[in-house]
């Protein structure tokens, strides 16, 4: 057990992160974080307001290693090979870390995140990747939502053991990755509102 006095915001959010790894984020609790430090809940007040403002905490931070991961995976690359490896390193981290990737997942108040370095980055590196492929507003936001969508779909149905199908699941991966490839290089201009 950690003594009292080692409690601090930053050290109760990595320990709540650690537990949605371990028992899922929805069961992160103050209880169960209170547990962990052998101290009453009441103690954790004092360094986080509720329960709510800890998942905030937890997804701002898994946030930022996510980011961190795909730019990591993404630098010096560009067009396919870069698509592949933030594909590649958004799916290792929801592997890997699946109670911080379930944090990833929430909606937080935009004006908690708004001046978030890890938001900025996610942007910078999102968009800059995107770009490469002629696109810009409004067709980068849809863009991102795409990838987004097929990204948290696939990850979310692996997680669960959603694809029975005797196919490799990273072969599909792979394929599927090779169709947004397609898709982004052929995007679909907008029809003009004149």
């Amino acid at each position: 057990m950690v003594p009292r006095a080692g409690l601090t915001p930053d050290r109760l959010t990595e320990a709540a992160a650690d537990l949605a790894d371990e028992i899922g984020f929805d069961n992160v609790t103050l209880a169960a974080l209170a547990k962990r430090f052998g101290v009453k809940d009441a103690s954790l007040y004092s360094h986080v307001r509720n329960l709510q403002d800890l998942r905030t905490r937890v997804a701002l931070l898994a946030g930022g290693e996510m980011i961190d991961r795909i730019a990591v995976a993404v630098a010096g690359r560009a067009g396919k090979d870069a698509l592949v490896a933030f594909a590649g390193a958004y799916r290792a981290y929801a592997q890997e870390r699946p109670g911080r990737y379930a944090a990833t997942q929430i909606r937080i108040d935009q004006s908690l995140i708004a001046g978030t370095p890890a938001l900025h980055r996610t942007t910078e590196i999102t968009y800059g990747m995107l770009r490469a492929y002629g696109l810009a507003e409004p067709d980068l936001t849809d863009a991102v939502r795409l990838l987004r969508a097929t990204f948290h779909g696939y990850c979310a149905l692996e997680s669960a053991g959603g694809f029975g199908a005797p196919r490799d699941v990273q072969k599909s991966w792979d394929r599927a990755v090779d169709a947004l490839h397609v898709a982004l290089e052929n995007w679909p201009q907008e029809e003009s509102d004149d």
